[in-house]
Protein backbone atom coordinates (compact mmCIF):
# COMPACT_ATOMS: atom_id res chain seq x y z
CA UNK A 1 0.00 0.00 0.00
CA UNK A 2 0.97 3.30 -1.25
CA UNK A 3 1.78 6.23 1.57
CA UNK A 4 1.35 9.48 -0.01
CA UNK A 5 0.01 12.81 1.35
CA UNK A 6 -3.56 14.50 1.09
CA UNK A 7 -5.09 17.84 1.70
CA UNK A 8 -7.95 17.24 3.08
CA UNK A 9 -10.88 19.31 4.08
CA UNK A 10 -13.32 18.50 7.12
CA UNK A 11 -16.40 20.25 8.67
CA UNK A 12 -17.34 19.60 11.96
CA UNK A 13 -17.91 21.77 15.09
CA UNK A 14 -16.50 22.25 17.97
CA UNK A 15 -17.02 24.67 21.28
CA UNK A 16 -15.05 27.02 21.63
CA UNK A 17 -14.18 28.86 25.03
CA UNK A 18 -13.75 32.35 24.58
CA UNK A 19 -13.07 34.53 27.35
CA UNK A 20 -16.33 35.80 28.27
CA UNK A 21 -17.35 31.53 28.50
CA UNK A 22 -14.84 31.39 30.62
CA UNK A 23 -15.53 34.70 33.18
CA UNK A 24 -19.10 33.09 33.20
CA UNK A 25 -18.31 29.63 34.28
CA UNK A 26 -15.65 30.58 36.92
CA UNK A 27 -17.97 33.39 38.72
CA UNK A 28 -20.94 30.25 38.23
CA UNK A 29 -18.44 28.30 40.60
CA UNK A 30 -17.38 30.81 43.07
CA UNK A 31 -18.58 31.40 46.86
CA UNK A 32 -19.89 33.90 48.01
CA UNK A 33 -17.03 35.97 49.59
CA UNK A 34 -14.71 34.87 46.47
CA UNK A 35 -17.55 35.99 44.16
CA UNK A 36 -17.67 39.35 45.95
CA UNK A 37 -13.79 39.58 45.84
CA UNK A 38 -14.15 39.13 41.75
CA UNK A 39 -16.68 41.76 41.49
CA UNK A 40 -14.57 44.53 43.65
CA UNK A 41 -11.77 43.44 41.42
CA UNK A 42 -13.58 44.28 38.15
CA UNK A 43 -14.70 47.18 39.37
CA UNK A 44 -11.10 48.21 40.29
CA UNK A 45 -10.12 47.26 36.55
CA UNK A 46 -13.06 48.55 34.50
CA UNK A 47 -13.54 52.24 34.68
CA UNK A 48 -16.43 51.97 33.14
CA UNK A 49 -18.45 49.71 35.96
CA UNK A 50 -19.46 51.50 38.62
CA UNK A 51 -21.55 50.20 42.11
CA UNK A 52 -25.13 51.25 42.06
CA UNK A 53 -25.89 52.53 45.46
CA UNK A 54 -28.99 51.74 47.44
CA UNK A 55 -31.06 55.14 47.16
CA UNK A 56 -30.06 55.39 43.56
CA UNK A 57 -31.21 51.75 42.43
CA UNK A 58 -34.73 51.83 45.13
CA UNK A 59 -37.85 52.29 43.00
CA UNK A 60 -40.72 51.61 44.32
CA UNK A 61 -42.87 48.41 42.73
CA UNK A 62 -39.56 47.13 40.74
CA UNK A 63 -38.02 43.82 42.58
CA UNK A 64 -34.05 43.62 43.80
CA UNK A 65 -34.10 41.20 40.66
CA UNK A 66 -35.23 42.85 38.47
CA UNK A 67 -33.29 46.13 39.09
CA UNK A 68 -30.19 44.04 38.78
CA UNK A 69 -31.25 42.79 36.00
CA UNK A 70 -33.18 43.59 33.42
CA UNK A 71 -32.75 47.32 33.87
CA UNK A 72 -29.19 46.95 34.05
CA UNK A 73 -29.28 44.79 31.29
CA UNK A 74 -31.33 47.13 29.29
CA UNK A 75 -29.27 50.38 30.15
CA UNK A 76 -26.16 49.15 28.71
CA UNK A 77 -27.13 47.33 25.52
CA UNK A 78 -29.27 51.08 24.75
CA UNK A 79 -26.23 52.72 25.95
CA UNK A 80 -23.85 50.61 23.93
CA UNK A 81 -25.64 51.48 20.84
CA UNK A 82 -25.92 55.22 21.16
CA UNK A 83 -22.14 55.28 21.60
CA UNK A 84 -21.79 53.07 18.57
CA UNK A 85 -23.68 55.91 16.96
CA UNK A 86 -22.40 58.66 18.18
CA UNK A 87 -21.33 61.23 15.54
CA UNK A 88 -18.23 62.18 15.27
CA UNK A 89 -18.50 65.96 15.40
CA UNK A 90 -19.41 66.16 19.07
CA UNK A 91 -17.84 68.18 21.62
CA UNK A 92 -15.03 67.19 23.68
CA UNK A 93 -15.39 66.12 27.45
CA UNK A 94 -15.47 69.67 30.04
CA UNK A 95 -13.06 68.73 32.38
CA UNK A 96 -13.75 72.02 33.99
CA UNK A 97 -17.24 71.48 34.51
CA UNK A 98 -16.73 67.91 36.15
CA UNK A 99 -13.97 68.90 38.39
CA UNK A 100 -16.34 72.11 39.76
CA UNK A 101 -18.91 69.56 40.55
CA UNK A 102 -16.94 67.16 42.62
CA UNK A 103 -16.91 67.46 46.12
CA UNK A 104 -14.00 66.14 48.24
CA UNK A 105 -15.33 64.68 51.61
CA UNK A 106 -12.73 67.09 53.46
CA UNK A 107 -15.55 69.92 53.35
CA UNK A 108 -18.06 67.84 55.30
CA UNK A 109 -18.87 69.27 58.56
CA UNK A 110 -17.33 67.96 62.56
CA UNK A 111 -17.93 68.47 65.69
CA UNK A 112 -14.73 70.29 65.71
CA UNK A 113 -15.59 72.23 61.83
CA UNK A 114 -14.68 71.09 58.73
CA UNK A 115 -13.15 67.50 58.82
CA UNK A 116 -9.94 66.46 57.50
CA UNK A 117 -8.29 63.23 56.71
CA UNK A 118 -6.08 63.95 60.29
CA UNK A 119 -9.30 63.81 62.27
CA UNK A 120 -9.90 59.99 60.85
CA UNK A 121 -7.94 57.42 63.12
CA UNK A 122 -5.39 55.09 60.91
CA UNK A 123 -6.09 51.79 60.15
CA UNK A 124 -3.87 50.61 62.43
CA UNK A 125 -6.18 51.81 65.26
CA UNK A 126 -9.24 50.20 64.03
CA UNK A 127 -7.58 46.44 63.60
CA UNK A 128 -6.64 43.89 65.76
CA UNK A 129 -4.35 41.51 65.84
CA UNK A 130 -3.75 38.47 67.84
CA UNK A 131 -0.20 37.69 69.61
CA UNK A 132 1.19 34.87 67.60
CA UNK A 133 3.61 31.78 69.41
CA UNK A 134 6.66 32.87 68.26
CA UNK A 135 5.71 36.65 69.21
CA UNK A 136 5.03 35.37 72.69
CA UNK A 137 7.90 33.29 73.00
CA UNK A 138 10.08 36.24 71.85
CA UNK A 139 9.40 38.37 74.21
CA UNK A 140 10.23 36.09 77.06
CA UNK A 141 13.48 35.15 75.06
CA UNK A 142 14.78 38.69 75.06
CA UNK A 143 14.68 39.18 78.75
CA UNK A 144 16.84 36.05 79.30
CA UNK A 145 20.43 36.54 79.53
CA UNK A 146 22.03 34.63 76.14
CA UNK A 147 25.15 33.69 75.43
CA UNK A 148 26.47 34.81 72.21
CA UNK A 149 26.89 31.37 70.72
CA UNK A 150 23.47 30.44 71.52
CA UNK A 151 21.69 33.27 69.80
CA UNK A 152 22.28 31.76 66.37
CA UNK A 153 20.47 28.29 67.37
CA UNK A 154 17.67 30.26 69.12
CA UNK A 155 17.06 32.21 65.92
CA UNK A 156 17.44 28.46 64.04
CA UNK A 157 14.83 26.56 66.65
CA UNK A 158 12.28 29.71 66.14
CA UNK A 159 12.31 29.71 62.72
CA UNK A 160 11.10 25.71 62.98
CA UNK A 161 8.74 25.74 64.97
CA UNK A 162 5.45 24.18 63.74
CA UNK A 163 1.67 26.12 64.50
CA UNK A 164 1.63 23.50 67.26
CA UNK A 165 4.72 24.63 69.35
CA UNK A 166 6.75 21.52 68.27
CA UNK A 167 10.24 21.14 66.41
CA UNK A 168 9.47 20.02 62.49
CA UNK A 169 13.41 19.35 62.51
CA UNK A 170 15.94 17.11 64.19
CA UNK A 171 19.00 18.66 66.54
CA UNK A 172 21.18 17.53 63.61
CA UNK A 173 19.59 19.47 61.25
CA UNK A 174 19.76 22.52 63.38
CA UNK A 175 23.47 22.04 64.53
CA UNK A 176 24.65 21.45 61.19
CA UNK A 177 22.49 24.75 60.17
CA UNK A 178 23.37 26.64 63.18
CA UNK A 179 27.29 25.09 62.64
CA UNK A 180 27.05 23.78 66.05
CA UNK A 181 27.54 20.17 67.96
CA UNK A 182 24.19 18.20 68.67
CA UNK A 183 24.85 18.90 72.42
CA UNK A 184 25.54 22.30 72.42
CA UNK A 185 21.61 22.12 70.58
CA UNK A 186 19.74 20.12 73.38
CA UNK A 187 21.43 22.13 75.90
CA UNK A 188 19.86 25.37 74.46
CA UNK A 189 16.62 23.53 73.70
CA UNK A 190 16.54 22.20 76.98
CA UNK A 191 16.62 25.74 78.72
CA UNK A 192 14.10 26.98 76.37
CA UNK A 193 11.55 24.29 77.20
CA UNK A 194 10.98 26.11 80.45
CA UNK A 195 9.25 28.56 78.92
CA UNK A 196 5.94 29.41 78.50
CA UNK A 197 3.56 27.65 77.42
CA UNK A 198 4.97 24.36 78.65
CA UNK A 199 5.79 21.57 76.32
CA UNK A 200 7.21 24.07 73.45
CA UNK A 201 10.26 23.18 71.70
CA UNK A 202 9.55 19.32 71.92
CA UNK A 203 9.97 17.14 69.00
CA UNK A 204 7.14 15.14 69.52
CA UNK A 205 3.69 14.65 71.55
CA UNK A 206 5.76 12.11 73.87
CA UNK A 207 8.23 14.88 74.88
CA UNK A 208 6.31 17.31 74.70
CA UNK A 209 3.88 15.39 77.76
CA UNK A 210 7.17 15.03 79.08
CA UNK A 211 8.24 18.76 79.03
CA UNK A 212 5.00 19.63 81.14
CA UNK A 213 5.46 16.63 83.44
CA UNK A 214 9.04 18.09 84.44
CA UNK A 215 7.67 21.48 84.85
CA UNK A 216 5.24 19.71 87.69
CA UNK A 217 7.60 17.98 89.42
CA UNK A 218 6.71 14.75 88.08
CA UNK A 219 10.13 13.77 85.94
CA UNK A 220 10.30 10.83 87.98
CA UNK A 221 6.57 9.43 88.17
CA UNK A 222 4.56 6.83 87.29
CA UNK A 223 2.66 9.40 84.43
CA UNK A 224 6.57 10.20 82.66
CA UNK A 225 6.99 6.25 82.76
CA UNK A 226 3.96 5.58 80.89
CA UNK A 227 4.74 8.55 78.68
CA UNK A 228 8.07 7.41 78.14
CA UNK A 229 7.76 3.27 77.60
CA UNK A 230 3.67 3.28 77.21
CA UNK A 231 2.45 5.94 74.93
CA UNK A 232 1.33 3.14 72.23
CA UNK A 233 -0.75 1.23 74.88
CA UNK A 234 -2.08 4.36 76.18
CA UNK A 235 -3.58 5.10 72.74
CA UNK A 236 -4.94 1.44 72.58
CA UNK A 237 -6.23 1.98 76.28
CA UNK A 238 -4.20 -1.15 76.78
CA UNK A 239 -3.92 -0.03 80.71
CA UNK A 240 -4.06 -3.75 82.45
CA UNK A 241 -0.57 -4.52 80.26
CA UNK A 242 0.74 -1.33 81.28
CA UNK A 243 -0.03 -2.08 84.97
CA UNK A 244 1.36 -5.76 84.71
CA UNK A 245 4.72 -4.25 83.34
CA UNK A 246 5.36 -0.96 85.79
CA UNK A 247 4.45 -3.54 88.41
CA UNK A 248 1.37 -1.21 89.49
CA UNK A 249 -2.65 -1.73 90.26
CA UNK A 250 -4.55 -0.72 87.44
CA UNK A 251 -6.86 2.11 89.47
CA UNK A 252 -2.67 3.42 89.95
CA UNK A 253 -2.85 3.56 86.16
CA UNK A 254 -6.17 5.17 86.32
CA UNK A 255 -4.92 8.25 87.83
CA UNK A 256 -1.85 8.22 86.03
CA UNK A 257 -3.47 8.05 82.93
CA UNK A 258 -6.09 11.10 84.11
CA UNK A 259 -3.12 13.24 85.26
CA UNK A 260 -1.87 12.76 81.71
CA UNK A 261 -5.48 13.45 79.98
CA UNK A 262 -5.22 17.16 81.79
CA UNK A 263 -1.97 18.12 79.77
CA UNK A 264 -2.03 20.04 76.97
CA UNK A 265 -0.26 17.69 73.31
CA UNK A 266 -0.48 20.66 70.83
CA UNK A 267 0.88 23.89 73.23
CA UNK A 268 1.07 26.11 70.57
CA UNK A 269 -3.07 26.04 69.67
CA UNK A 270 -3.95 28.68 71.75
CA UNK A 271 -2.01 31.31 69.72
CA UNK A 272 -3.48 29.79 66.15
CA UNK A 273 -3.70 32.69 64.21
CA UNK A 274 -6.99 31.65 61.82
CA UNK A 275 -9.76 33.49 61.78
CA UNK A 276 -12.99 32.10 62.48
CA UNK A 277 -14.83 32.30 59.02
CA UNK A 278 -18.75 32.58 59.58
CA UNK A 279 -21.07 31.40 57.01
CA UNK A 280 -23.13 33.56 55.06
CA UNK A 281 -26.32 32.29 53.38
CA UNK A 282 -26.74 32.46 49.59
CA UNK A 283 -29.81 31.48 49.63
CA UNK A 284 -33.10 31.51 52.12
CA UNK A 285 -35.84 28.99 52.13
CA UNK A 286 -38.96 30.34 54.09
CA UNK A 287 -42.08 28.03 54.70
CA UNK A 288 -45.06 30.78 53.88
CA UNK A 289 -48.39 28.85 54.94
CA UNK A 290 -48.36 25.12 53.46
CA UNK A 291 -45.31 26.32 50.71
CA UNK A 292 -41.80 27.57 50.51
CA UNK A 293 -40.57 30.47 49.40
CA UNK A 294 -36.59 31.36 48.12
CA UNK A 295 -35.08 34.36 48.39
CA UNK A 296 -31.58 35.29 47.01
CA UNK A 297 -29.28 36.94 49.82
CA UNK A 298 -28.24 40.14 48.22
CA UNK A 299 -27.11 41.69 51.30
CA UNK A 300 -24.01 42.92 51.00
CA UNK A 301 -23.40 42.27 47.28
CA UNK A 302 -22.64 44.52 45.01
CA UNK A 303 -24.76 46.13 42.69
CA UNK A 304 -23.28 47.06 38.79
CA UNK A 305 -24.40 49.22 35.95
CA UNK A 306 -22.03 51.35 33.61
CA UNK A 307 -21.02 54.76 34.56
CA UNK A 308 -23.03 57.21 32.95
CA UNK A 309 -19.99 59.60 32.79
CA UNK A 310 -18.10 57.50 30.83
CA UNK A 311 -21.36 56.84 28.44
CA UNK A 312 -21.34 60.61 27.86
CA UNK A 313 -17.54 60.50 26.73
CA UNK A 314 -18.06 57.99 24.23
CA UNK A 315 -21.44 59.83 23.17
CA UNK A 316 -19.27 63.44 22.71
CA UNK A 317 -15.88 61.96 21.46
CA UNK A 318 -15.11 61.92 17.83
CA UNK A 319 -12.99 60.25 15.03
CA UNK A 320 -9.88 62.44 16.42
CA UNK A 321 -10.22 60.49 20.01
CA UNK A 322 -10.72 56.96 17.99
CA UNK A 323 -8.16 55.28 20.14
CA UNK A 324 -9.81 56.51 23.33
CA UNK A 325 -13.09 55.20 21.81
CA UNK A 326 -11.80 51.97 20.75
CA UNK A 327 -10.50 51.30 24.53
CA UNK A 328 -14.05 52.77 25.88
CA UNK A 329 -15.91 50.31 23.74
CA UNK A 330 -14.27 47.54 24.69
CA UNK A 331 -15.07 48.07 28.43
CA UNK A 332 -18.32 48.64 28.01
CA UNK A 333 -18.61 44.94 25.68
CA UNK A 334 -17.05 43.66 29.11
CA UNK A 335 -19.06 45.46 31.24
CA UNK A 336 -22.57 44.57 29.39
CA UNK A 337 -20.93 40.58 29.30
CA UNK A 338 -20.33 40.79 33.51
CA UNK A 339 -23.64 42.23 34.19
CA UNK A 340 -25.19 39.34 31.92
CA UNK A 341 -23.06 36.98 34.06
CA UNK A 342 -24.02 38.12 37.37
CA UNK A 343 -27.85 37.93 36.22
CA UNK A 344 -27.46 34.65 34.69
CA UNK A 345 -25.67 33.21 38.14
CA UNK A 346 -28.22 34.42 40.02
CA UNK A 347 -31.01 32.95 38.28
CA UNK A 348 -29.37 29.44 37.50
CA UNK A 349 -28.65 29.21 41.92
CA UNK A 350 -32.31 30.22 42.38
CA UNK A 351 -33.04 27.08 39.74
CA UNK A 352 -31.07 24.68 41.48
CA UNK A 353 -32.46 25.66 44.73
CA UNK A 354 -36.11 25.39 43.37
CA UNK A 355 -35.33 22.20 42.46
CA UNK A 356 -33.97 21.02 45.00
CA UNK A 357 -36.89 22.46 47.92
CA UNK A 358 -38.82 19.91 45.02
CA UNK A 359 -36.89 17.09 45.36
CA UNK A 360 -36.31 16.84 49.00
CA UNK A 361 -39.73 18.46 50.42
CA UNK A 362 -40.12 16.12 53.46
CA UNK A 363 -36.48 16.93 54.82
CA UNK A 364 -36.97 20.76 54.85
CA UNK A 365 -40.61 19.49 56.63
CA UNK A 366 -39.19 16.95 58.84
CA UNK A 367 -35.11 16.72 58.98
CA UNK A 368 -32.13 14.81 58.12
CA UNK A 369 -34.19 10.94 58.54
CA UNK A 370 -36.18 11.99 55.48
CA UNK A 371 -33.70 13.07 53.09
CA UNK A 372 -33.95 10.98 49.72
CA UNK A 373 -31.32 9.66 47.33
CA UNK A 374 -30.56 12.72 44.79
CA UNK A 375 -28.02 12.63 41.82
CA UNK A 376 -26.78 15.89 40.18
CA UNK A 377 -28.23 14.20 37.33
CA UNK A 378 -31.85 14.48 39.01
CA UNK A 379 -31.23 18.23 38.89
CA UNK A 380 -29.95 18.80 35.85
CA UNK A 381 -32.56 16.77 34.04
CA UNK A 382 -35.06 19.06 36.05
CA UNK A 383 -34.03 22.50 35.01
CA UNK A 384 -32.28 21.62 31.58
CA UNK A 385 -29.09 21.93 32.41
CA UNK A 386 -26.25 20.05 32.48
CA UNK A 387 -24.61 18.01 35.44
CA UNK A 388 -20.94 20.26 35.67
CA UNK A 389 -23.26 23.23 35.60
CA UNK A 390 -25.14 21.88 38.53
CA UNK A 391 -21.98 21.23 40.32
CA UNK A 392 -20.78 24.27 40.12
CA UNK A 393 -23.88 25.98 41.43
CA UNK A 394 -23.71 23.63 44.37
CA UNK A 395 -20.08 24.16 45.69
CA UNK A 396 -19.56 26.74 48.19
CA UNK A 397 -23.17 28.04 48.33
CA UNK A 398 -25.31 27.45 51.55
CA UNK A 399 -28.99 27.22 52.06
CA UNK A 400 -30.91 28.72 55.24
CA UNK A 401 -33.38 26.35 55.81
CA UNK A 402 -36.15 25.67 58.80
CA UNK A 403 -33.49 22.48 59.43
CA UNK A 404 -30.44 24.48 59.40
CA UNK A 405 -27.96 25.88 57.28
CA UNK A 406 -26.17 23.25 55.02
CA UNK A 407 -24.60 23.68 51.72
CA UNK A 408 -26.13 22.70 48.61
CA UNK A 409 -23.87 19.55 48.21
CA UNK A 410 -25.34 18.47 51.56
CA UNK A 411 -28.58 17.89 49.31
CA UNK A 412 -26.97 15.15 47.23
CA UNK A 413 -26.21 11.51 48.20
CA UNK A 414 -26.30 8.14 47.14
CA UNK A 415 -29.35 5.56 47.87
CA UNK A 416 -29.23 2.78 50.11
CA UNK A 417 -31.69 -0.04 49.40
CA UNK A 418 -34.36 -1.04 52.13
CA UNK A 419 -37.15 -3.27 52.48
CA UNK A 420 -39.38 0.05 52.68
CA UNK A 421 -37.62 1.45 49.65
CA UNK A 422 -34.49 3.64 49.32
CA UNK A 423 -32.71 5.81 51.77
CA UNK A 424 -30.25 8.76 51.43
CA UNK A 425 -26.55 7.54 53.11
CA UNK A 426 -26.60 10.93 54.56
CA UNK A 427 -29.76 9.88 56.75
CA UNK A 428 -28.42 6.96 57.70
CA UNK A 429 -24.99 8.56 58.92
CA UNK A 430 -27.81 10.40 61.30
CA UNK A 431 -29.18 7.83 62.25
CA UNK A 432 -25.45 6.06 63.23
CA UNK A 433 -24.58 9.21 65.07
CA UNK A 434 -27.92 9.55 67.17
CA UNK A 435 -27.43 5.54 67.84
CA UNK A 436 -24.17 5.86 69.40
CA UNK A 437 -25.38 9.25 71.06
CA UNK A 438 -27.34 7.56 72.64
CA UNK A 439 -25.11 4.48 73.99
CA UNK A 440 -23.99 3.69 77.25
CA UNK A 441 -20.63 5.19 77.67
CA UNK A 442 -19.58 2.26 79.92
CA UNK A 443 -20.37 -0.08 77.35
CA UNK A 444 -20.43 1.12 73.81
CA UNK A 445 -22.20 -0.04 70.83
CA UNK A 446 -20.46 -2.33 68.81
CA UNK A 447 -20.65 -1.71 64.90
CA UNK A 448 -22.00 -5.16 63.91
CA UNK A 449 -24.69 -3.98 66.98
CA UNK A 450 -25.38 -1.66 64.91
CA UNK A 451 -25.64 -3.31 62.15
CA UNK A 452 -28.05 -5.10 63.27
CA UNK A 453 -30.15 -2.07 64.91
CA UNK A 454 -30.33 -0.84 61.62
CA UNK A 455 -31.80 -3.82 60.02
CA UNK A 456 -34.39 -3.95 62.51
CA UNK A 457 -35.53 -0.48 60.59
CA UNK A 458 -35.21 -2.35 57.03
CA UNK A 459 -31.84 -1.01 56.28
CA UNK A 460 -29.42 -3.88 55.40
CA UNK A 461 -25.96 -2.64 55.00
CA UNK A 462 -22.41 -4.19 55.78
CA UNK A 463 -20.76 -4.09 58.63
CA UNK A 464 -17.73 -2.55 56.83
CA UNK A 465 -19.93 0.00 55.63
CA UNK A 466 -21.39 1.24 59.76
CA UNK A 467 -17.56 1.48 60.06
CA UNK A 468 -16.77 3.99 57.17
CA UNK A 469 -19.94 5.96 57.76
CA UNK A 470 -18.47 6.31 61.07
CA UNK A 471 -15.03 6.88 60.98
CA UNK A 472 -16.30 9.24 58.55
CA UNK A 473 -18.51 11.13 60.79
CA UNK A 474 -15.44 11.67 63.29
CA UNK A 475 -16.43 8.75 65.82
CA UNK A 476 -13.81 6.54 67.50
CA UNK A 477 -14.28 2.48 67.19
CA UNK A 478 -16.44 1.63 70.63
CA UNK A 479 -12.99 0.11 72.31
CA UNK A 480 -11.87 3.52 72.06
CA UNK A 481 -15.19 5.18 73.36
CA UNK A 482 -15.28 2.81 76.18
CA UNK A 483 -15.51 4.99 79.84
CA UNK A 484 -13.10 2.98 81.97
CA UNK A 485 -13.53 5.46 84.79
Amino acid sequence: MALEAKLVQKLSQSLLMTPQLQQAIKLLQLGRLEYIEAIQQELLENPVLEELKEEEGSREGESQEERNGNRNEKETQDSLKSANESSADQSPVAWEDYLESFQDYRGAASPKGLSDFDDRPSVENTLTKGETLREYLVSQIRMAELEPNDQTVVVNVLGNLDRNGLLCCSYEEIAEEARTTVDHVAQVVGSLSELDPPGVFARNVGECLLFQLEALGKGESLEARIVIHHLDKLERRKYDAIAKEEGVTVEQVYEAVKAIQTLEPRPGRQFADEETRYITPDIYVYKVGGEYVISLNEDGMPRLRVSPYYLDILKRSGEENEPNRAYLNDKLKAASWLIKSIHQRQQTIYKVTESIVKHQREFFDYGIEKLKPLVLKDIADDIGMHESTVSRVTTNKYVHTPQGVFELKFFFSTAIKTANGDVSSSSVKERIKQIIGEEDASNPISDQRIVELLGEENVQIARRTVAKYRESLGILSSSKRKKLF
